[in-house]
């Protein structure tokens, strides 16, 4: 027998000892949860957690050791939470909880003829993105600012909003993500299109007599080393780029090009000087659609939910914990900053599940009590 298989079977003896030491412990875990059943008390506990993690973190002399038993602790406590809320049936338990539930019971079946607003004019890849989701026939209105957008929600002059959230080369939409921690809708789609600018200016115009480059600031930090080939020439940011398009069109500026989708070159009747000057070749924005009400339609299988946590230490491990216990696979978390609180965040997250599947309600429930404030955005299906 080598040396590692001897290493190995005693691991194994230890194991089994491990096992039944965490079997009896969650015996009594259960005598617990059907305690706090029997006296109307809440499952989570969270100073005592924090109690019982830090001293038995301290019974190890060795500090990286220490850390190693916090997250072991960490996960047994999860564990055992997991397990008495099927013995404790709380009530809805937080503000956050009790908005989402009266927002899934208040849900509507998708509308077949919407109207829909997006930011930006005619050729835009907003645009293309409502088209693509929607359909040819959909009526859709371009508004000059994301802002504009949520108040057609607002005043019902839309029923739903699309809406660019991130991009796979310049990252997420900083401006969408504020405005959807101010306005509490809700997401009930999301479609990718994918990003091919063009370099176009009015006919006859050469590469070598342009001066000025108008586009959206992520259509000009996508084309950045395109750009960088041409130093000379003056980058000024546009509300989108389609309106950039239009502006070089309007002007007759012969010194001016835009950099925008070839859809928009057509439209306003500019050529194409270069094409795919996007420096990622497999460009794509991720659009959401949103609504003033939560949809629950066909094929959802991905969760949006919004969180402030405690401004204490591993309030974030305690949420993502949740997520490993039960299984939850986390898509992406994503971060702002609160204007009126310095250095506290507002978290983003999505993750995968359906809201209506076994156990949900017990994991946003959790997740709303270890938050200081909690919204459920949406359940809605991955764009392929």
């Amino acid at each position: 027998m080598t040396q590692l298989e001897r290493c190995r079977r005693d691991i194994d003896a230890l194991d089994e000892e491990l096992v039944a030491l965490f079997l009896r412990r969650m015996e009594i875990t259960e005598r617990v949860g059907a305690y706090k059943r029997e006296h109307g008390l809440p499952v989570l506990d969270s100073e005592r957690e924090r109690q019982v993690i830090l001293e038995k973190s301290t019974l190890a002399a060795d500090p990286a050791r220490r850390a190693d038993i916090a997250k072991l602790y960490s996960m047994i406590m999860a564990i055992s939470r997991a397990q008495q809320r099927t013995l404790v049936r709380e009530g809805s338990g937080t503000e956050g909880f009790e908005a989402y539930l009266a927002a899934r019971a208040a849900c509507r079946s998708p509308l077949l003829q919407p109207r829909v607003a997006y930011q930006g004019e005619p050729g835009a890849y907003s645009e293309q993105a409502t088209v693509n989701f929607f359909g040819e026939s959909v009526q859709c209105t371009g508004l000059p600012w994301f802002e504009d957008v949520f108040l057609a929600l607002s005043s019902g002059a839309a029923d739903y909003a699309m809406l660019p959230i991130e991009n796979s080369s310049t990252g997420s939409i900083r401006q969408v993500y504020d405005l959807l921690a101010q306005y509490n809708y809700f997401i009930v789609g999301e479609q990718i299109v994918k990003v091919e600018h063009c370099l176009m200016a009015l006919p006859g115009v050469s590469l070598e007599e342009v001066e000025t480059v108008y586009s959206h600031e992520q259509g000009l930090m996508q084309c950045e080393r395109f750009l960088n080939a041409h130093p000379g020439w003056k980058r000024i940011p546009t509300l989108d780029t389609a309106g950039s398009a239009r502006q070089v069109a309007e002007t007759g500026d012969r010194k001016a090009a835009a950099i925008c989708s070839r859809r928009a070159a057509q439209l306003y009747g500019l050529n194409i000087l270069a094409e795919g000057v996007n420096y990622n070749g497999q460009n794509h924005t991720r659009f959401v659609v949103v609504s003033p009400r939560m949809e629950l339609r066909e094929g959802r299988n991905k969760i949006a939910a919004a969180l402030r946590l405690p401004h204490q230490s591993g309030s974030l491990h305690e949420i993502l914990t949740i997520f490993a216990v039960q299984g939850m696979n986390l898509l992406k978390l994503e971060s702002r900053p609160i204007p009126e609180k310095n250095w506290e965040y507002l978290f983003f997250l999505e993750f995968s599940g359906d809201l209506y599947a076994p156990g949900m309600d017990d994991a946003l429930r959790e997740l709303s009590q270890l938050a200081v404030e909690f919204r459920v955005m949406g359940n809605f299906g991955v764009a392929q």
